[in-house]
């Protein structure tokens, strides 16, 4: 069974879902069904059901919006894909709050060359647990915040609550 909850953030809800006790999907969404969708048909397969309270990571969420922004970072996660989106995604789970990467950047601390940057964009885009695996903290080199899922305004609250702006 997985099973969701619905946060309030002070950039809207958060739905995250978990399948005994992992994280299997999260975002800035008031409708799990939005996240569950997304998830394999194996994991569709063994039903949704919404929760009050997932312990620690409806813990992790309030900690990591009142100021703890190493919160999300003990909450275990479980998503598809190759090793090689595997290892972005861990990868990414490296950068620290309050700071940005590359998407050229992210490749190489994945062990790609810099022209891998695309399959970083790629994993970024195909993210399942934001902001858990922080996608949000990818930046084009050409300037701007480049995309987010969730739409740049959130992507940006999210950098300025990391900088301390928030």
């Amino acid at each position: 069974m997985i099973n969701a909850q619905i946060l309030p953030t002070p950039i809207g809800e958060l739905s995250v879902l978990t399948r005994d006790g992992v994280l299997v999907a999260a975002g800035f969404t008031a409708d799990p069904k939005e996240m569950y969708v997304r998830l394999s048909p194996a994991l569709q397969a063994e039903g949704l059901d919404v929760v009050d309270d997932l312990g620690p990571v409806a813990q992790a969420v309030r900690a990591y919006f009142d100021g703890d922004l190493e919160a999300l970072d003990a909450i275990a996660v479980e998503q598809p894909g190759t090793p090689t989106r595997k290892r972005l995604h861990q990868v990414l789970r490296e950068v620290r709050p309050g700071t940005t990467v590359s998407y050229a950047e992210l490749a190489v601390r994945a062990g790609l060359p810099r022209t891998a940057a695309r399959a970083a964009g790629s994993a970024c885009a195909q993210n399942l647990i934001a902001p858990f695996v922080p996608c949000h903290r990818v930046l084009p080199t050409t300037g701007g915040f480049g995309g987010y899922y969730y739409g740049v305004p959130v992507k940006e609250w999210l950098l300025a609550h990391e900088s301390g702006k928030h």
